[in-house]
């Protein structure tokens, strides 16, 4: 009897032990992540606060890893050069597309306005100063004819 109730007891004991290592470190475990779920709080209303300026520091760190590299690669200032070339003749090439873009634009808008009218003004012009040709000639035609009548009589 004494033996069992000793090994119950240790028994007991030894569970308690286990329970109060698992509820501890659950505590503990608990704990930490309060802590830093509240330094995660505070750091998100720091970003708030400085709005972008998060995404600057990342964007400025990009380009420095970026130019490292290229320096550990061994780009000498004949590849510098090559590549700025490469970019800048890139940058012209938008800059004359998007010229381009807006002269056309802008003759559209012509075509479309007063210009237009312009041009059919024009073409009637044209198309009357044709007419008044063929009459002329039909005239001309008429003449000839009675020429030739007053020739046979």
């Amino acid at each position: 009897m004494l033996w069992s109730e000793r090994e119950e007891r240790e028994k007991r004991e030894r569970e308690g032990e286990e329970n109060s290592e698992k509820e501890g470190g659950g505590e503990r475990e608990r704990q930490e992540l309060e802590r830093e779920g509240k330094r995660e709080r505070r750091e998100g209303g720091k970003e708030k606060r400085e709005g972008g300026e998060r995404e600057k520091r990342e964007r400025e760190r990009q380009k420095e890893r970026e130019g490292g590299r290229r320096e550990r690669e061994g780009e000498g200032g004949k590849e510098r050069e090559k590549r700025e070339r490469k970019e800048k003749g890139k940058r012209e090439r938008e800059k004359g597309k998007r010229e381009r873009r807006e002269m056309k634009k802008e003759r559209g808008e012509r075509w479309r306005g007063k210009e237009r009218g312009k041009k059919r003004e024009g073409r009637e012009e044209r198309e009357r100063e044709r007419n008044r040709k063929k009459r002329e000639r039909e005239r001309e035609g008429g003449k000839r004819e009675r020429k030739k009548e007053r020739k046979k009589e």
